[in-house]
């Protein structure tokens, strides 16, 4: 059996229409009918940071629900990083990684238990600046490398990494696999792999992707990405 998870940055909810629709959101998300999602840009940008998607539609409407970090009232995540999970899942354990940077920037963690199988899954949206993301991949290396118990781990989020194999991809590439999901930015003429998924070896990616369908195409800048885990 597989576990299929996702990562998709969702611009606050903006569309290349420039219109925000949480519920075209929503849609993609029923589309790609992962059991794992993160999200990045999850909240929105000024005021009290409330969460682009509300929790009641993505309880009416919605197979998944949110990891609870319980570091902001109305936000789901940190610094607009959130983690989705079946409504059937359970989840053993979370925390918030703090992450250096000159900006607001930090990872979320969770252990889950997903169709029987317990997984570790880091959430994350990294600089743009190449110096900072590399600091950033290193505390996040270092934080999972410092968890006593060891489970099968996925990495998934924005890198903002241009480059095909240089700076924090080589990083990552040092204990994890990349899939081979292909580009996601921009939505209407993805050229760059900024959205990445990276799985340790002691799991295999059976198969991914870029989700491209008409709502993903508008409901943000970037298309979300999937990976199917053996």
């Amino acid at each position: 059996m597989t576990i299929r998870v996702a990562s998709y940055n969702i611009r606050k909810g903006i569309g290349t229409d420039r219109r925000r629709n949480p519920e075209r959101i929503l849609e993609v998300l029923r589309e790609i009918d992962a059991d794992v999602i993160a999200l990045q840009e999850a909240d929105r940008r000024f005021g009290a940071r409330q969460a682009v998607l509300p929790l009641h539609l993505l309880d009416e409407h919605g197979h998944w629900k949110p990891v609870t970090f319980g570091v902001r009232a109305g936000s789901m995540g940190w610094h607009g990083n959130v983690l989705l999970v079946r409504k059937t899942a359970r989840v053993l354990g979370c925390e918030v990684i703090h992450l250096p940077a000159l900006e607001p920037r930090g990872a979320v963690m969770a252990e889950v238990s997903v169709n029987g199988r317990t997984l570790r899954i880091v959430g994350m949206h990294l600089d743009l600046s190449g110096l900072w993301r590399r600091r950033q991949a290193a505390t996040i290396l270092a934080h999972v490398d410092s968890c006593v118990e060891r489970h099968p781990t996925v990495m998934m989020g924005d890198l903002n990494e241009w480059t095909r194999a240089g700076g924090c991809l080589r990083d990552f590439s040092h204990g994890f696999c990349y899939a081979e999901t292909g580009p996601s930015f921009h939505a209407r003429r993805p050229i760059g792999r900024l959205d990445r998924i990276m799985v340790s070896r002691d799991l295999s990616v059976a198969a991914c992707g870029v989700h491209a369908s008409p709502a993903s195409r508008t409901a943000s800048d970037h298309l979300p990405i999937w990976a199917d885990l053996a």
